[in-house]
């Protein structure tokens, strides 16, 4: 039987969102660090290509370029978990993200950058409109509403700990360090998808 609303605590809520749910705490962290390289993203990797003498027109394009993959990319991957589940699109996209990064923090020139860039607006097409998607799978109508304020709340909170964790270690190791630290947190965060996180779509789940 369907518990109602106002049975369901927060409190409840958030604990399951967060750790005790298997599938909604994989989503949730993998939502924080997706943000926090994206928050990385926005304030470092500018600093690296100026750098490395580009032009403001250039750095521009760079800049654009990640997003413009990411947001006309993920109307595309979300219909594409609906068909082959949502937790290998997850895994595979955050893999795709830190490999980007990784590419972007060895590169020295407009080309690989770019290249890095489109790829890193692949990788967060794949996984954006799939976790919260998961979300949805997962989370019952009497308590949804609640999870995803849950899930929003780890995943915004990426911004913030991405930019303050990416300006201290660059300021003790250098920008491309600290880039390289975020390309393996999201390695790492991929993989702990990959242990935890079980498919939800309903027509591919065991």
């Amino acid at each position: 039987q369907q518990r109602g609303v106002d049975t369901i605590p927060w409190r409840a809520v958030f604990r399951r969102t967060t750790t005790r749910e298997r599938s909604l705490s994989a989503a949730s962290q993998a939502g924080l660090v997706n943000n926090l390289n994206d928050g990385m993203a926005w304030g470092l990797l500018p600093l690296l290509y100026a750098s490395h003498g580009l032009s403001v027109a250039q750095i521009g394009i760079l800049a654009a370029a990640y997003p413009a993959v990411w947001g006309v990319g993920q109307a595309g991957t979300g219909a594409l978990s609906d068909r082959i589940g949502r937790k290998g699109l997850i895994v595979a996209g955050m893999v795709i993200q830190g490999g980007a990064i990784a590419l972007i923090a060895v590169s020295t020139t407009f080309w690989p950058w770019l290249a890095g860039a489109m790829a890193l607006g692949l990788g967060t097409a794949m996984v954006y409109p799939t976790l919260l998607a998961v979300v949805a799978d997962v989370a019952d109508p009497a308590w949804r509403g609640a999870a995803v304020g849950v899930y929003r709340l780890w995943r915004d909170l990426g911004f913030v700990v991405g930019a303050v964790a990416a300006g201290v270690v660059a300021q003790l190791s250098g920008i491309p360090a600290a880039i390289l630290v975020v390309a393996a947190l999201t390695v790492g965060s991929g993989m702990v998808v990959l242990v935890r996180m079980r498919e939800t779509l309903a027509a591919r789940r065991d």
